[in-house]
């Protein structure tokens, strides 16, 4: 009796699974689509993954006709991509492969049967198959105990993790994300495998590594993952500011684990990728910056600056889009800027935290908040209702003059012409000017910008 919640997707892929069978190939759904079933998690608008006896070229001849669009960029390892009524489907030969010592690229090697394509997956709750087969009900291959390991919480690789993490060293750090996406426990040769092979990952190009820390930082509850990525020495290989934050605690020097408090913020922040990598990067700053004072008491001094600079190289180094590393690098930047609210800010300076902050206003409020992870509740809550007052302030100030869209009274040719400049560097000091004085005292309206602008051009010896 097939299960309810897999009639749905049995129907998606039957149309192509038949063409499969008349072609005399056996075929197989695999990956999360099968894990994520057996949990009864949600797997609409994910890609379905199948694996085949079938060759690339005979794939490709059987989902062509059928298709709505077809890529054939992975063809050489083996897989075929198409896309059919909006849904992204993987089509790859039963594989066997291995990396080479040296290298970054796979060595692959086809295989005709699913139970060997199954053990070079990466964990058993990812070795499994549904077998898909014309007019009979799908059966499970499941030659590792992956719904078992579901079921009881047990995280395992198909073969020895020594050599599931030689065929593919990115394996020890997808580690991370599936214990703490699925609530899952490494088994302990799990975890010495990692502490013994770490600097394998060094084979691994940059972008992946980026791409998995990603799809870490993401999962609801990413605590168990990060800390899994310290305390192995994976951290060290490609994220070494994180374990850095682990600051000596000495009965003298009294001061916060900064390393459990930057996993708390990423935990307590929502699972949105600019947000989480702008927690984790927050305080890495703070190792270059502490210093001692009068009784033992720590600071970090300009850490967020500090910070900002550390999160760009790292950031550089992971080869994040640039538009990724403005935003998390600012975050960072500006982390601290709310706490001197405390003093009273003028309308003035909320313009300025709001124009500084820009598109990153609610992630930047968001890290704020978070960033508290004080046990003592009056802290808390006094830093809680001071955002909860700056936030109103911003709201009722937004409504007045459009804080998001702050621009000078005039904008560059109004001021060529009230002038008589030509374009030059002479208009963007003028500009510069005239945003100086929107912030501080709010729209002018263009008369008294004029009359301002004259004034200012008179006191550079030009009127």
């Amino acid at each position: 009796m097939v299960p309810e919640r897999l009639r749905p997707v049995l129907a998606e892929v039957a149309p192509l699974a038949q063409r499969f069978v008349a072609a005399g190939h056996r075929v197989y759904l695999v990956g999360g689509t099968v894990r994520d079933l057996l949990v009864d998690r949600p797997v609409a608008g994910i890609d379905f993954d199948l694996t085949t006896d079938a060759s690339p070229d005979a794939i490709e001849a059987v989902v062509r006709p059928w298709a709505d669009a077809v890529w054939v960029q992975g063809k050489r390892f083996g897989t075929i991509g198409c896309r059919k009524d909006g849904r992204a489907l993987e089509i790859t030969t039963h594989r066997a492969e291995a990396y080479r010592p040296d290298s970054r690229k796979p060595e692959v090697r086809f295989s005709s049967d699913v139970t060997t394509d199954l053990s070079r997956r990466d964990f058993t709750v990812n070795a499994m198959a549904l077998s898909l087969v014309a007019e009979a009900e799908p059966e499970l291959i499941d030659p590792f105990g992956g719904a078992v390991d579901l079921v009881s919480g047990r995280l395992r690789t198909p073969l020895s993790p020594e050599e599931s993490f030689s065929d593919d060293p990115l394996r020890m750090l997808r580690a991370a994300r599936f214990l703490a996406g699925y609530g899952l426990a490494p088994e302990p040769d799990l975890v010495d495998a990692v502490r013994n092979l770490h600097g394998r990952l060094e084979i691994v190009s940059a972008e992946r590594i980026r791409d998995e820390l990603d799809k870490l930082l993401v999962v609801d509850s990413p605590e168990a993952g990060l800390w899994f990525l310290v305390d192995t020495g994976l951290a060290e290989e490609f994220l070494p500011e994180l374990p850095a934050l682990a600051l000596e605690v000495d009965p003298i020097h009294h001061h916060k684990d900064v390393l459990a408090h930057t996993i708390a913020v990423v935990a307590k922040t929502r699972p949105e990728r600019i947000v989480r990598l702008a927690a984790l990067f927050h305080d890495v700053g703070k190792p270059k910056t502490r210093s001692f004072g009068p009784g033992g008491k720590v600071s970090f001094h300009h850490h967020e600056v500090v910070g900002a600079r550390m999160t760009r190289e790292r950031m550089q180094a992971l080869r994040y889009p640039a538009d990724d590393i403005e935003a998390v690098s600012r975050l960072v930047e500006l982390h601290l800027r709310f706490h001197t609210y405390k003093m009273g800010w003028t309308d003035s300076a909320v313009r300025r935290y709001v124009r500084d902050a820009g598109p990153l206003l609610a992630g930047l409020n968001e890290l704020t908040r978070c960033d508290c992870t004080t046990r003592n509740r009056r802290r808390a809550e006094e830093l809680a209702r001071r955002m909860d007052a700056l936030e109103a302030r911003i709201e009722v100030l937004q409504a007045e003059e459009e804080l998001s869209r702050i621009r000078p009274d005039l904008d560059g040719n109004q001021v060529m012409e009230h002038l008589g400049v030509p374009p030059g560097p002479v208009v963007g000091r003028a500009l510069d000017f005239l945003l100086e004085l929107r912030l501080e005292e709010g729209p002018l309206g263009e008369d008294e910008a004029r009359r301002r602008l004259d004034a200012w051009w008179a006191a550079r010896g030009r009127g």
